[in-house]
């Protein structure tokens, strides 16, 4: 029988806000072993007689939650944040330093366009100077937090990605949101191999994914190259989550002479997207869930034709009717086929020729 007892002291630190600091002491010997603390702490903030409530790594806690002396703490495991995911995904979005040659007008039209979109929302619902300052405030957090990416691909993106197959008249395998934990350079894999994986990821139950690269004629496109990557059991990407190894259920698998892939690797779960931040307060004002469905992420390359970034999802699986990304398409549904040795599935990628 443990001789350790735990105790909770509510400790304010700004503003009215008190994080729970908590203390573990032998009650035999009276020696304390560990104080640390907790990632809840108990804030609220009125703006228009609306409530937030922060949790303690908000940016703006972060300087008075560090003149608290804490000593460490065996053994404690990290859980990941919205807000650690959410700077990692911007960081590396603001590594790539991307650019447009749209011109002027174009700007100038779609500005326009979008300024006059967002005036006739606020005249037919009416919204009050207290929404009004709720909104800036929701942007500022959503900046703080690094949570732009994360919630322009779950709320956007599908309909860009929508938008720019339709126009191109493609007829090849459809695209999907890449969603923002792509990382490029994954490990090079044999057609035939296995994912990198933790042992921990081996006892879930495995999952065998074939088919083929071909070009619109079926012919088989040999060394084409298909990036995959996908969250663990417990909804995590690796490079994105603490603890995880690099490379975690991320590679390239090279096709071969006739354009075919066979990986194994393990089922999925569906997960709930970061929600400890203001996303998540964003969905949860209206009502809704956080959830994806469990899904493949996949980019399928060769050169001289159009590369693919898409997902597939699992026939009959939780959440593809109500995708809080809304990314669901029903030529990206895979058909498992349960065997003994685990879950198969077959898709084929179609690509385009380039423009």
């Amino acid at each position: 029988m443990s001789h350790w007892a735990k105790s909770d002291l509510l400790t304010p630190i700004m503003n009215g806000a008190t994080v729970v600091i908590s203390s573990w002491t032998d009650h035999m010997t009276g020696r304390k072993r560990h104080v640390k603390r907790e990632d809840c702490w108990t804030s609220t903030r009125r703006a228009g007689g609306v409530e937030w409530a922060f949790p303690s790594h908000h940016p703006r806690l972060a300087p008075a939650l560090r003149s608290i002396k804490m000593t460490s703490v065996e053994n404690q495991t990290v859980d990941p944040t919205a807000h650690d995911s959410g700077n990692k995904a911007t960081e590396k979005f603001k590594a790539q330093r991307v650019s447009s040659d749209t011109s002027k007008e174009r700007a100038n039209a779609i500005y326009t366009d979008l300024l006059a979109a967002i005036a006739e929302v606020a005249h037919k619902h009416e919204v009050t100077y207290e929404e009004y300052a709720v909104l800036k405030q929701w942007m500022i957090d959503v900046g703080e937090y690094g949570e732009w990416p994360l919630w322009l691909d779950v709320f956007v993106e599908h309909e860009i990605e929508e938008i720019n197959y339709n126009r191109h008249d493609y007829t090849g395998t459809k695209g999907s949101i890449e969603g923002p934990y792509y990382v490029e350079n994954s490990p090079k894999l044999p057609w035939n191999g296995e994912m990198p994986m933790r042992d921990k990821d081996k006892a879930c139950t495995p999952l065998y994914f074939a088919g083929q690269v071909t070009d619109l004629d079926g012919n088989g496109l040999a060394g084409a190259e298909i990036e995959l990557w996908h969250a663990d059991e417990d909804g995590f990407y690796s490079q994105f989550a603490p603890g995880i190894p690099e490379w975690n259920l991320r590679g390239t698998i090279v096709t071969d002479e006739e354009g075919r892939y066979n990986i194994k690797t393990l089922q999925p779960a569906p997960y709930q997207i970061p929600h400890d931040g203001p996303t998540g307060w964003f969905i949860e004002s209206y009502g809704g869930h956080p959830w994806r469905p469990a899904h493949l992420h996949l980019r399928v390359s060769h050169p001289g034709y159009r590369t693919i970034t898409t997902q597939l999802y699992f026939e009959g699986g939780d959440y593809v009717e109500n995708d809080v990304a809304t990314a669901v398409k029903p030529e990206l549904i895979l058909h498992p086929e349960a065997k003994e040795d685990g879950n198969h599935v077959h898709y084929p990628f179609v690509l385009d020729k380039e423009d």
